[in-house]
């Protein structure tokens, strides 16, 4: 099995390579080749029993991906992009890496004949917004409020009509806001949900920029990567013609979140944040619902947290830990 992941750099590709690692299997094959592509050259594990292909690239250059695509590889986790902020601040670099670079990789299979290649799209909750009902399902449309979401939901388009074509076995997970993700803030306008829980937790200061009664639909980041895992090892013909689904993560405010904080980091925690409104990260966060009824995603056997204080404890556990 050859295995192809964009955007390999990042954290969830980090994640996704060390877990990749461990199994050493996938879809019932055996591992034998990984392809890594990021803007830096992503970093492997040592110690492999599998070849390993790592390499700095620009996904949005003609001919970046011909190499790993000649390869023809079996699954391709496509998870590189310009996130939400980012994407609003830089209209092109957004559309450059969110959608032309979807399409390039699409019409790379399609040009090779992979039709059997399983194609993961990382996608996203931003592909909603604006006015929307209580609580969606699977067949509410998408209205994105955001570039960034709008991006996605062009992209997530795009596969379905290659994989009704039968030119890919495509597949897109809408993830929730990610949380506690590692490391430092990044241009997510999510990005403060892991801040004012990593950072406390760490003996820092960390910014709230929204209502602590704005609500949010979470993920963590270990059921993330069990998700993007079974994404591709469920059979394409379970999905139906649809191939899009939201990923069943959990409603949480920010209340909530920091009432968590405050039960297992104690006063000291929850005193180290600093409540500063920002209206741009606001009116972004705010056009995502929060709310939804991920019944495809659990008939195909996708699993999310039991519980917020769940997540919260899972990064307490995994801070000691690499990536």
């Amino acid at each position: 099995m050859h295995v192809l992941i964009t955007g390999a750099a990042g954290f969830l590709g980090q994640r996704l390579i060390q877990t990749l690692a461990a199994r050493g299997t996938l879809n019932g094959q055996t591992l034998a080749h990984l392809t890594l592509i990021d803007q830096i050259k992503p970093e492997t594990p040592p110690g492999l029993s599998f070849k390993v292909t790592a390499y700095a690239a620009d996904i949005t250059a003609p001919e970046a991906l011909d190499a790993a695509l000649d390869e023809h590889p079996g699954v391709i986790f496509h998870l590189a992009a310009v996130v939400s902020s980012a994407a609003e601040a830089d209209l092109d670099l957004g559309m450059a890496v969110n959608f032309d670079a979807t399409r390039a990789l699409l019409e790379g299979c399609r040009s090779r004949g992979l039709s059997d290649t399983r194609l993961i799209l990382a996608s996203s909750v931003a592909a909603f917004g604006g006015e929307l009902p209580p609580v969606l399902d699977d067949i509410t449309a998408v209205t994105p409020q955001s570039s960034y979401g709008t991006q996605k939901a062009m992209s997530e388009l795009l596969i379905n009509d290659y994989s009704r074509r039968g030119l890919v076995d495509g597949r897109v997970l809408r993830l929730p806001t990610i949380v506690i993700r590692p490391g430092r803030p990044n241009a997510a306008a999510s990005s403060f949900a892991s801040s004012i829980l990593r950072e406390p937790l760490n003996g820092e200061e960390a910014v709230c920029p929204v209502p602590v009664n704005l609500e949010l639909f979470v993920m963590s980041p270990g059921k993330v990567i069990e998700a993007l895992l079974h994404g591709a090892e469920v059979p394409g013909h379970a999905f139906g013609p649809w191939r899009s689904l939201m990923l069943p993560g959990i409603t949480v405010s920010v209340a909530e979140m920091l009432d968590s904080l405050r039960t297992l980091g104690g006063d000291e925690a929850l005193a180290r944040i600093q409540h500063k409104p920002d209206p741009k990260i606001e009116a972004i966060v705010a056009s995502w619902p929060s709310r939804f009824k991920s019944q495809r995603a659990q008939q195909l056997g996708f699993k999310g947290d039991s519980s917020f204080r769940e997540i919260v404890e899972a990064f307490l556990n995994d801070r000691t830990k690499p990536l």
